[in-house]
């Protein structure tokens, strides 16, 4: 039985069922939503990949979640550990990854904005970051929405990505809990956005200019 962590307006970020494992494996198989990442070459990768959500769930309350959608799995998002050694480290990261099918929809930021306030307010950490290689513009994308800024003196070549792959060099985006909470504080009696829980006057729709993360 899966378990809600995190509500936002449209999805849901919850532990990991059995149910999941293959649309799972089929979404990191798909070389479209794979080819700026590191891919899962079959089904067991992407198996292993899951246990390591739900260890991590386990022991430190927070993992890549499965998000739905309308009763539907549409990807993974959430916050975990940095693992390997870099120059930023110790460090809690956030990442995504959505189902093709599911692109274009606003998925990955409202889910990854949600991941951030889950971080700053729950976890309390004091910065998340979030990396990936130069070219990925998509993700790049969301990492700006959610209020996330790159220094370019903190670009690094990824410990466990070999010399001479294209994935090696990686540019590193960070945001503080003071910075999330400058752009996104929640404002009482306003209505809520879905992206980093910010809360807009009644009058401004969703992905209006007064949002910063929309």
């Amino acid at each position: 039985m899966s378990s809600s962590v995190i509500t936002t307006e449209r999805l849901i970020l919850r532990t990991w069922t059995e149910a999941d494992r293959a649309p799972f494996s089929a979404l990191s198989r798909d070389p479209e939503v794979m080819a700026l990442v590191t891919p899962h070459p079959d089904r067991a990768a992407s198996e292993a990949w899951i246990d390591r959500q739900v260890a991590a769930q386990s022991s430190d309350g927070f993992c890549f979640w499965a998000v739905e959608h309308s009763g539907s799995f549409v990807g993974a998002v959430g916050l975990l550990r940095v693992r390997y050694p870099a120059h930023f480290t110790p460090a809690i990261e956030v990442g995504w990854r959505i189902a093709r099918a599911s692109w274009g929809r606003g998925f990955a930021p409202e889910a990854a904005g949600a991941a951030l306030r889950f971080g700053f307010t729950t976890l309390a950490v004091p910065e998340i970051v979030a990396n990936t290689i130069a070219t990925n513009a998509r993700s790049l994308r969301v990492m700006a929405k959610i209020g996330m800024t790159r220094n370019p003196a903190d670009d690094f070549d990824h410990p466990l990505v070999p010399d001479g792959d294209p994935l090696r060099r990686q540019v590193l985006y960070r945001i503080t809990r003071e910075h999330w909470a400058a752009l996104f504080k929640a404002v009482p009696g306003r209505n809520t956005c879905s992206v980093n829980g910010w809360r807009k006057p009644d009058p401004v729709p969703h992905g209006g200019p007064s949002c910063p993360g929309c």
